[in-house]
């Protein structure tokens, strides 16, 4: 069972006890079954059960083990790849659609935890984009006139923002943001999907799902552990990070790009920084919010983003985000949290909701966050529940996963996974094991193979195949969070090989210990 995403704890994971639900045990039967159990999965779930139908919600870990967990919480609809950009690669007409929805998916968590009276933290705020050096002059008014042509009234350009007695410089202010605390927010969700007669399962690993077929008068099922046991439903959604209960889902993992982004939690006085959200323009950008732990105030700083299983040499991300933040934040102190996510980029900067591609019928699919996980989680789940019940939704075509996409960032990107191959053909990084430090990874070659080895503290050492299991790419060790990433689509695996993440739904090749 899958315990932990990684190394590194987030704030979220303190104060908030998360529920234990049974393991799969004989073969099942629902209106519909939902894959993950993040904010996606049991946002879909909740407005499921809350119209009376029959609901699974089935995950390999405890809830929120996945990215909803590791995220900065931030609930926004200013747009991250920015209004400006969008309009001009989609139009204006797919920039007013996000912008809508990612509101709407605000408001629908406002109204959400109000309704079942669970206290989530959640408030109102405003937030502020800056400009870095090297943005046209006119880079603010030129976002703010995209923005309000997108809807967002609630957008003006500040000259010099002053905060608590600090010029920020010049900045847009958009209304009407939030954040609040996920985790609190997903057992609350889940509270009420069991309230209202839904079913939670983890502990089982989904390893394939297969559509419905009507002219055989089939129904959609999902295969757990390996098919010992299987979920018989009408309808299924997989609410995943990526989609990975499905390995041939070429139309989803090959219009995306995994990143891993970092956050740092620092202490500040309370009262020192205005509660807001703040982000830059920066390429990797940087954002920012206040979140309270006991009587102090934490200042949560992300950004370093890079391509999964490829970071930059003698990278310390953590350093850089705390050097950042002084110059931003001078008050920031101690760093008290920090840990890293992952999020998945489509080329053209919209989520994948909707009717799977080449999954048969009835299979849904929710994935493509963009840095932006927790509004289009929830507002996938509001899609595909209109999708479920047949209902119009003005919001299908934009996000149709079966949409094309050719553009210089698609093609770029799937370049860029193609080259990882070329590692087959170079040296290892070390000559054998006894070359590894305690605590440290790294590909080993022997012959014409490659093993991911990694040496524990008490000097265990851990072996197994670097050969990626989704499409062959081989991994790289991410010393940080102590797993094993591809840098092809994105998988990645624990210290010993067990998937931790999808595309790959099979564990790396095991190889006996060594010591």
């Amino acid at each position: 069972m899958k315990v932990s995403d990684g190394a590194t704890s987030p704030v979220w994971s303190e104060a908030v006890r998360i529920p234990d639900y049974p393991r799969v045990s004989e073969n099942l039967d629902c209106e519909v079954c939902v894959v993950g159990a993040g904010i996606a999965g049991l946002t879909t779930a909740y407005l499921l059960v809350c119209e009376g139908r029959n609901v699974i919600v089935l995950d390999e870990g405890p809830l929120g083990i996945g990215q909803t967990g590791r995220t900065s919480a931030h609930l926004a609809s200013a747009i991250d790849d920015r209004f400006q950009t969008i309009e001009k690669e989609l139009g204006l007409d797919a920039t007013k659609t996000l912008y809508q929805s990612h509101s709407a998916a605000i408001d629908k968590i406002e109204e959400i935890s109000q309704t079942e009276k669970f206290d989530c933290d959640f408030q109102r705020l405003n937030g502020y984009l800056f400009r870095v050096p090297g943005d046209p002059s006119d880079f603010l008014g030129q976002e703010r006139a995209a923005a309000q042509r997108a809807g967002f009234t609630d957008c003006e350009l500040i000259p010099d923002l002053q905060l608590d007695g600090r010029s920020m410089g010049a900045c847009l202010r958009f209304g009407n943001q939030a954040r609040f605390h996920p985790m609190k927010y997903l057992v609350g969700l889940a509270k009420a999907i069991k309230s209202n007669g839904g079913r939670i399962f983890t502990g089982c690993r989904i390893t394939d799902v297969k559509g419905a077929n009507s002219k055989k008068n089939e129904r959609a099922r999902a295969l757990v552990d390996e098919g010992p046991l299987e979920i018989t439903a009408n309808s299924i959604v997989v609410a995943t990070n990526t989609p990975s209960p499905i390995n041939d889902w070429m139309g989803i993992y090959m219009k995306q790009a995994p990143y891993r982004s970092y956050v740092v939690g620092v202490s500040v006085p309370r009262g020192s920084v205005a509660d807001a959200l703040y982000w830059d323009n920066a390429d990797p950008y940087h954002y920012v919010r206040l979140e309270s732990a006991g009587d102090e105030g934490i200042l949560l700083i992300g950004g370093e983003d890079h391509k999964t299983g490829q970071t930059p040499s003698n990278f310390h991300p953590f350093e850089k985000l705390v050097e950042w933040g002084k110059r931003m934040f001078p008050m920031i102190g101690e760093v008290k949290y920090r840990w890293s996510g992952q999020v998945q980029e489509p080329s053209d900067g919209v989520a994948f909701i909707g009717r799977a591609p080449t999954a048969g019928e009835n299979i849904y699919v929710i994935t493509g966050d963009s840095g932006m996980g927790l509004t289009h989680g929830t507002l996938g789940a509001m899609l595909v529940s209109d999708l479920i019940a047949h209902r119009p939704n003005t919001w299908e075509t934009l996000y149709d996963p079966h949409r094309k996409q050719f553009n210089v960032e698609a093609v770029s990107e799937n370049v860029n996974a193609v080259s990882s191959y070329k590692d087959f053909f170079t040296p290892g990084e070390i000559g054998s094991s006894y070359d590894l430090r305690p605590g440290s990874g790294a590909i080993l070659r022997e012959g014409l193979k490659k093993y991911a080895v990694y040496r524990a503290n008490n000097g265990k050492v851990h072996k197994c195949s670097a050969v990626c299991t989704h499409l062959g790419c081989l991994v790289s060790f991410n010393s940080i969070e102590k797993t094993w990433d591809c840098p092809c689509h994105g998988s990645r695996f624990d210290i010993d090989g067990h998937v931790l993440m999808g595309p790959a739904v099979t564990d790396l090749k095991p190889v006996p210990n060594e010591h």
